[in-house]
């Protein structure tokens, strides 16, 4: 394993679990390799403390690693094959966004960094749960393959996203979900006016 990319990946995922990307067991990163293979966390990977026993190398033709590795290695993989810049991915459920999701069907940013960056976003909806996963690689490749995004938001499970340098990718979220809680904080606000409007008549 390559030094530099492990060291990259322990400062990000700290990072990234800091902003509440990731949960204690919750979640995924992985590096693309040299063609044919790439890093990914393991099933147990505690994303505020990964270390070298924390990850593990796959090829994309599965063998027995892929028992020891993430949950999500199979939508990792499949991206990778498709998507030429897709040098880092990242899963997580990022409690702002993900209950944004399940309101709305767009996120519409209201700040300006959102709005500069971002954009609208569709949200997702993958229906139905109980076989979510297995359509979810076929889904998530189509939905990036269709669309000039390197973010998928989906409705109740979380984000999807892809970069060529961890930073952006790490950036990227981050920003998303703060554009996701100073909605929810705007909400509350507008809420709390029309209450007090209401009383004032």
């Amino acid at each position: 394993m390559k030094k530099n990319i492990l060291l990259e990946l322990q400062k990000i995922s700290l990072a990234m679990f800091r902003k509440n990307f990731f949960g204690i067991f919750q979640g995924s990163i992985s590096a693309k390799l040299e063609e044919g293979h790439f890093l990914i966390n393991k099933k147990e990977a505690i994303f505020d403390d990964l270390n070298e026993d924390s990850l593990i190398t796959l090829y994309h033709k599965r063998d027995y690693r892929w028992n020891g590795a993430s949950i999500d290695a199979f939508i990792h993989s499949l991206l990778y094959q498709n998507l030429p810049n897709a040098k880092y991915i990242a899963y997580g459920m990022p409690p702002f966004t993900t209950a944004y999701t399940l309101s709305y069907d767009k996120i519409i940013p209201k700040d300006y960094f959102g709005s500069r960056i971002l954009g609208t976003l569709d949200v997702y909806n993958p229906k139905d749960y109980d076989n979510w996963y297995e359509r979810a690689d076929v889904e998530i490749n189509r939905y990036f393959r269709e669309n000039d995004t390197k973010i998928m938001v989906i409705k109740g499970y979380g984000v999807y996203a892809y970069e060529r340098n961890l930073q952006s990718l790490s950036k990227m979220t981050a920003l998303l979900e703060n554009t996701c809680k100073i909605l929810y904080f705007n909400s509350l606000l507008e809420g709390s006016r029309q209450t007090q409007n209401l009383f004032e008549i």
